[in-house]
């Protein structure tokens, strides 16, 4: 990817989107993160923050614009907010529901709706998604349902947007150890099912991966960043998994 373009990761303060925001800034592109908290003191300064919630069309609009006019058009968006939480379909409700499904399929719309009519040249959309967004699990309703719709809208918007030059393409990863991933799989309704998250993670990686391992967060921001390469000029419309062989496809 060529240094100095405009990057644009929404949640990108923690977790993968973080990781994904600092290397896109040390490859040197000019980086705007955006999340409904305030700016973390930890971000590097280089990097330059909005507080925003993803769920608000307007909130994105003005977002989308101030980076525009700050810095110029962005030629990457990178979409990583989300929200993971493993429940019963009967315990859901709708203030959890919103959560995870509007953070997810909303925000990712509208990032999408405020950032595609200005994208630079040759730009392109990479959406984080998940395994969970190609194959259910248990609990795992509201998440699943997110993901598979931000699936659908990668495949979706590279058809419409592929006319005017911009890929769109979307990452799956399997288990990614975050401290958000940690928080959720400690709740009782999580497939850890309460026994040690270390144990569970260890187990699952020995047991549902072809490499023996989990995926790291570098490796998912190694592979958005190989979607926003020249390398990956003839690639859109994909989801690609980032899940050391969990699901060969």
């Amino acid at each position: 990817m060529a240094a100095g373009r405009v990057v644009v990761v929404s949640g990108g303060t923690r977790g993968i989107g973080r990781v994904i925001a600092e290397r896109f800034q040390r490859d040197g592109s000019t980086v705007a993160v955006c999340s409904r908290s305030p700016r973390d003191a930890s971000l590097p300064q280089p990097i330059w923050h909005g507080q925003v919630d993803v769920r608000d069309r307007e909130a994105m609009r003005r977002f989308i614009q101030d980076v525009a006019q700050r810095f110029g058009p962005p030629a990457v968006l990178v979409n990583c907010a989300g929200v993971s939480r493993w429940r019963p379909v009967e315990e859901l409700d709708e203030r959890l529901a919103d959560e995870i499904i509007a953070t997810s399929v909303l925000g990712t719309l509208w990032a999408c709706s405020a950032t595609a009519p200005i994208l630079a040249a040759r730009g392109c959309i990479i959406n984080v998604s998940s395994l969970a967004g190609k194959r259910g699990g248990a609990n795992n309703s509201a998440y699943c349902a997110a993901k598979f719709a931000v699936n659908g809208i990668t495949q979706a918007l590279a058809k419409e947007l592929g006319p005017r030059g911009i890929r769109v393409n979307a990452v799956c990863p399997v288990y990614v150890k975050t401290e958000q991933l940690v928080e959720a799989l400690s709740e009782r309704s999580s497939p850890a099912q309460g026994q040690d998250v270390a144990r569970y993670l260890d187990g699952f990686a020995a047991t549902q991966t072809a490499l023996g391992r989990l995926p790291t967060a570098d490796e998912v921001a190694d592979t958005v960043l190989f979607l926003a390469s020249d390398a990956a000029s003839g690639i859109t419309g994909q989801c690609l998994n980032v899940d050391c062989g969990t699901l060969p496809q």
